[in-house]
């Protein structure tokens, strides 16, 4: 194939509140390339649309990326222009808003209006069988539903690009399928084209998280390096016919990206290498093949695709209670004794019925439990820099305010010492996970007028 005829395709955000000046550096390499270019922004985890769907609650026009905004008005211009085409799951809770947002920032920039669609039909909280679909999930918790998002495929971002959208605004998507939704519109593949399919799923795979495949999450000082970590550059792969791709980065960034990187991310999140379940295909890497083509360059070759599965996954979140956190600072000679006495005191006076969990930041607390254990069974040292932290979870807000009154006490009611407290409170939410027949899920797009 000639450079002309494949699809490049760039991410310019791994997750909700990734940094927002990776994105030019991006765009301005797409620029460059020949052929189709898409820029896709991946801005969701399972809590994020929680959240999403909680602010939608206090306020109707939010629920959409908080930095949408901020990262699309350094780079609409230069899309708009070269036809580079965006595709983002920025959309979250409320699509729609996402999309005025983006109508208005063009507006305002003087720039022609951008032709924009709109991912629909995830949101089960509208479906009339939610609770229906609800009840054959897990054993629900004790709080209200706050949201119940299915994850919807490619086939519908296929649909919008092939009616010219310069702009795909959806909700909750498979994070592979921002990338194979354009591969499906650029090559005219069918949805039951499996091998292909399951090729370009890998692609977006790799593309899904930002620097993770540049060299981010893999830096390890003295072990991997990673060059101009503070500059690291996001990611961009070039696609083929047959849904295989080269994996490589922005132009004029750091990072690094080479087999050891690209293997890492294409084993992340992966449950089962020989069936990757998306609502797209069901991906099969057993066979895959990394090599490296070129500085920064690397090839992925060998992914097999499989029927996709007939139900689609759904991920509900109930109303969990309140999260108290308190923390307090112990330092000089026998800091750790005094900071293990505050935790006693904290234990005995919280008198909530609810477990707490304690963390001596400096000594036990990244490698700890929630239940005390390996911080019980650690014989108590000498430590002279420690920081308490107490956690728990309640019901009542009330509940959770009197814990962290009783950390503020720790100033003058002892031990001797402690100092630098702080503390927060937020509202909790649980999650569970169920399956749906995917033939009750009518996803669609509209054309935002």
């Amino acid at each position: 194939m000639r450079d002309a005829e494949f699809l490049w395709v760039g991410c310019g955000a791994g997750f909700s509140g990734d940094r927002v000046d990776a994105i030019a550096p991006v765009v301005d390499t797409l620029a460059k390339c020949p052929g189709r270019r898409v820029l896709i922004l991946e801005t969701l985890a399972e809590r994020t649309l929680a959240l999403a769907q909680l602010a939608r609650r206090e306020d109707p026009d939010k629920g959409y990326e908080p930095l949408l905004q901020s990262m699309l008005a350094p780079v609409l211009a230069c899309c708009l222009q070269h036809r580079i085409r965006i595709v983002g799951n920025f959309g979250a809770a409320n699509p729609v808003a996402a999309a005025r947002v983006i109508d208005r920032m063009a507006h305002g920039m003087g720039l022609r209006p951008p032709r924009i669609a709109v991912l629909r039909g995830d949101d089960m909280m509208v479906h009339p069988q939610v609770r229906q679909w609800q009840s054959a999930g897990p054993a629900t918790p004790c709080g209200a539903l706050v949201s119940a998002n299915a994850y919807l495929g490619a086939e519908q971002i296929a649909q919008a690009l092939d009616d010219g959208a310069d702009i795909v605004v959806t909700g909750r998507v498979a994070d592979p399928s921002l990338t194979v939704g354009p591969a499906m519109a650029h090559y005219g593949w069918s949805p039951d084209d499996w091998p292909r399919l399951g090729a370009a799923t890998m692609a977006g795979h790799l593309l899904e998280c930002g620097a993770q495949v540049t060299g981010g999450y893999f830096a390890d000082p003295g072990f991997k390096h990673v060059p101009a970590l503070h500059n690291v550059g996001f990611p961009i792969a070039r696609i083929d016919a047959d849904g295989h791709c080269v994996i490589g980065k922005a132009n004029g960034t750091g990072g690094v990206v080479d087999g050891r990187t690209v293997k890492e991310q294409l084993l992340y999140e992966l449950h089962d290498p020989g069936a990757y379940l998306t609502p797209d295909v069901t991906a099969d890497i057993t066979q895959a093949r990394v090599a490296e083509v070129g500085e920064n360059r690397v090839a992925l070759k060998g992914v097999q695709g499989h029927p996709r599965p007939e139900t689609l996954k759904v991920s509900a979140f109930y109303e969990g209670g309140w999260l108290a956190e308190g923390e307090i600072s112990y330092a000089g000679p026998r800091a750790e004794a005094r900071a293990r006495l505050a935790a006693d005191v904290l234990r005995l006076r919280a008198d909530s019925g609810q477990p707490l969990r304690f963390d001596l930041i400096g000594v036990c607390s990244i490698l700890a439990d929630d239940g005390g254990r390996m911080l019980g069974a650690i014989a108590a040292g000498g430590a002279r820099d420690v920081r308490l932290r107490v956690a728990g979870k309640f019901q009542t807000l009330e509940a959770a305010e009197h814990l962290l009154h009783e950390v503020n006490a720790l100033y003058t009611c002892g031990p001797a010492g402690g100092g630098g407290v702080r503390t927060a409170i937020r509202r909790r939410l649980e999650t569970r996970s169920f399956y749906v027949d995917r033939a009750g899920i009518e996803a669609s797009y509209f054309i935002f007028q």
